[in-house]
């Protein structure tokens, strides 16, 4: 009888037919299609030039360049976040096209090994290339290859150097879009073959305009106050605001997202750790200073972090010139002495004592 009733349950389930089998096969994969998560840096990164926010006087130049479908050599500099990488990037697909762009585009950057063999081989090689092919669309081509070093000042000097005579030898076929924080660091030579653009960090208002509108289709709840301290730890890179929003989006679950959330993902030190910091220093009390500084590295705050921060409540606080300029001083010594890897107990309690210092003669 069990038996029979075991047969029977068998029985009674629907057979997988082949039909099924692929239909199901072909929802889940139509699934896994349609939920490829990308980051909103990427997913937002303009497309075209005129989607590229608060860089008038480039954006300006290259509609010009791009309308007679000519670009001369660029070397875009300035703060990161600014839009530099996305600008020559959307400069170079409307040139090209989609179809073209792979073939007509090299990019390397900091990832890449980027020495004087590299210069004198890869970059060499791709730039003696010719050209060929026109756009699908119709619309002129330009005669020449794009090859963009990103974070160009962190190339040796040997490979900048190297780099000259293949940016005048291949001027016909080929033009270099070379992009840096710090222009300083470009050789000479190599800034004088380009047209440079600085980018400036972009205004308040310009990133809470864009973070609204990712905000908006992204179905994101934040509050006026988490947008207006977004922008303030971003400090002009939009870049890291949108990694900002997105990180606060995941962590809040589609709540809302207020100052307190944004405080956590940005590794900000709370404004009352920082006034008890202020508060020891005015007590005059070693010990307590010295308590205070343990448990904001047991707590895990970075000392880069609190070196930042202290510098704009310094900054900001009744003090006099001459106290400032000694604390602001320390302040840099501090901040060179923890890139080079000191000890960040001993470099705070060291800072710290100075501000106390400097407290203690206005008591």
């Amino acid at each position: 009888m069990q038996a029979f009733l075991k047969g029977t349950s068998i029985s009674t389930k629907p057979p997988l037919t082949k039909d099924r089998g692929v239909a199901a096969t072909a929802g889940s994969s139509g699934e896994n299609k349609k939920a490829k998560p990308v980051p909103w840096v990427e997913k937002y990164r303009p497309k075209c030039v005129d989607e590229v926010a608060f860089q008038e006087e480039v954006v300006a130049v290259l509609k010009k360049s791009l309308e007679g479908a000519d670009l001369p050599n660029l070397l875009f500099y300035g703060p990161p976040g600014t839009g530099k990488t996305s600008t020559i990037l959307a400069a170079a697909r409307e040139l090209f096209g989609p179809e073209l762009f792979r073939l007509r585009v090299l990019e390397l950057n900091a990832s890449d090994e980027r020495g004087i063999q590299v210069v004198r081989e890869k970059v060499k090689n791709f730039a003696q290339l010719t050209v060929s092919g026109s756009r699908s669309d119709g619309k002129p081509c330009p005669p020449f290859k794009i090859v963009i070093l990103d974070e160009a000042d962190s190339m040796t000097s040997a490979a900048q150097a190297a780099l000259r005579r293949t940016m005048e030898k291949e001027s016909k076929t080929t033009r270099f879009c070379l992009i840096c924080n710090y222009v300083s660091r470009i050789i000479e030579p190599l800034t004088s073959r380009c047209s440079k653009f600085r980018f400036k960090p972009l205004s308040d208002k310009i990133q809470q305009q864009r973070l609204l509108d990712i905000a908006e289709k992204e179905n994101v709840k934040i509050s006026d106050e988490g947008i207006a301290y977004l922008v303030k730890v971003s400090e002009g890179d939009l870049r890291k605001a949108i990694t900002f929003l997105q990180s606060a989006t995941r962590l809040t679950g589609g709540k809302e997202i207020t100052e307190k959330v944004i405080t956590d993902i940005a590794g900000v030190i709370p404004a009352e750790k920082i006034d008890g910091v202020f508060a020891a220093c005015q007590s005059g009390s070693f010990d307590k200073l010295e308590a205070v500084v343990k448990d904001l590295i047991d707590e895990g705050h970075a000392a880069t972090q609190l070196v930042n921060q202290l510098h704009d409540v310094v900054v900001e606080n009744d003090l006099s010139d001459k106290q400032k300029s000694i604390i602001t001083e320390r302040l840099a010594e501090v901040d060179k002495c923890l890139a080079d890897g000191a000890d960040e107990h001993l470099q705070l309690i060291s800072l710290c004592a100075t501000v106390m210092q400097q407290l203690s003669q206005n008591c």
